[in-house]
């Protein structure tokens, strides 16, 4: 069993701490990794002998990004969409099918050959977990496949044959229902972890209350834990539906009214409000206020929803600095909840903070201090700190990954 101590750390996040913004940020510390574990956390003056060693010279380290919420298992292009919204024209959902028509042509191997450029670029950006949906198929056999592919590089892995109701469906919803409740899950369950729905009443491709209802209930009889898209186009049933059910996030919480954000406070320890303030920003829709639902006690975590139609980016770094911008979040509040907060919204307690026993998945950040991520938007400052291929106490810059490096597949 080798080891390996992490030096010259200006500013080390554990996103462990207590008090207003909990990140147990530690000065003039080191971290002894073991085995792919943390091992050991202390003053870098005390901190022990090891195999091998790295200097970040001076640097800041946090918890690797927890990306809670993506569709990277896709192929064709919808720049002109974007192009589109740009000059008004609203998103309601439909050009999810252009997505599904170009996904469905796609060869497996095309498809985890773009997957791992996608990886590579999550971790070039300091992403370490990534959750992966499927929902580009909507067939039994290529949600199946979209799942397997993901499966390589993550365990975080989605099943959402309820993304909308495909073309061919159009004319009989209650049969792609049957479909996505019967076959579609049996076949995919034993490749996900977690069901989703678009529940959506704003988008006629998308499902309403009793459809989301039926089809979490089915998910979870599979096995499947729930997630729920919900109150992104509008004022709708999302929020409630993932309380009642105990779903552990519900994601968008674009438009809450009062009864909403009392839900989520309620339910805090059990239903995390993933915010994607991307998509608010690739879509020109308001942005949730974050601000609003800390006060009133919700528990919160940021994503990027990358996906081709409404915010084609990874970059979690990004989404901090919207964040903070945009939702009313201090820097603070942001980091925790892209690293632990986001952990908490895929019921992981491994991930997301920096204590002795969790994964060492580490990125450290081209600056001296966390508060960086905000106040230097679009630079790519973060990357994921690779402690394996490190030289015996070497002093350098953190390498870049190998381009189809899985996350979270430890």
């Amino acid at each position: 069993m080798s080891s390996t101590v992490i030096t010259g750390i200006n500013e080390l996040v554990t996103c462990d701490g207590t008090g207003p913004d909990s990140l147990g940020v530690r000065s003039n510390a080191a971290v002894v990794i073991m085995d792919d574990t943390v091992a050991w956390i202390g003053a870098a003056a005390d901190a022990p002998a090891c195999d091998t060693g790295i200097d970040v010279g001076g640097r800041a380290v946090i918890p690797g990004f927890v990306d809670s919420h993506s569709h990277l298992v896709f192929a064709g292009d919808r720049g002109l969409e974007f192009a589109a919204r740009m000059t008004g024209q609203p998103y309601d959902g439909g050009g999810i099918g252009v997505t599904v028509a170009a996904t469905r042509a796609a060869s497996d191997d095309e498809l985890r050959r773009l997957l791992a450029r996608r990886i590579s670029e999550l971790r070039a950006l300091g992403t370490t977990t990534i959750e992966i949906k499927s929902g580009y198929g909507l067939t039994v056999d290529d949600e199946v496949r979209a799942l397997q592919i993901a499966r390589e590089f993550s365990t975080e892995t989605t099943f959402l044959g309820a993304h909308v109701v495909p073309a061919e469906y159009a004319q009989d919803r209650a049969a792609y229902l049957e479909l996505v409740t019967g076959p579609m899950l049996e076949a995919a369950a034993p490749y996900a972890r977690w069901i989703d729905v678009f529940c959506e009443p704003h988008s006629s491709h998308a499902f309403d209350a009793d459809e989301a209802h039926h089809i979490l209930k089915a998910g979870a009889a599979a096995g499947l834990g729930l997630r729920v898209h919900g109150n992104q186009l509008g004022p709708g049933p999302g929020v409630q539906l993932a309380v009642e059910l105990g779903a552990a996030s519900v994601d968008h919480c674009t438009f809450l009214d009062d009864a909403d954000v009392e839900a989520l406070a309620a339910a805090a320890e059990t239903t995390v409000a993933t915010l994607l303030p991307g998509v608010e920003f690739c879509t020109r829709s308001p942005y949730p206020d974050a601000a609003r639902l800390l006060a009133a006690g919700v528990s919160i975590a940021l994503a990027t929803d990358c996906n081709p139609g409404t915010c084609y980016s990874s970059s979690m770094p990004w989404v901090i600095s919207l964040a903070v911008r945009e939702m009313g979040m201090t820097p603070a509040q942001a980091l925790l909840a892209a690293t632990a907060g986001s952990a908490k919204s895929l019921r992981r307690t491994d991930i997301g903070r920096l204590v002795v026993g969790n994964r060492a998945d580490l990125s450290v950040l081209d600056a001296p201090s966390y508060v960086h991520l905000a106040y230097r938007p679009g630079v790519p400052i973060a990357r994921v700190l690779d402690v394996a291929i490190t030289a015996p106490q070497a002093s350098a810059r953190p390498s870049a990954p190998p381009s189809e490096s899985p996350l979270d597949s430890r």
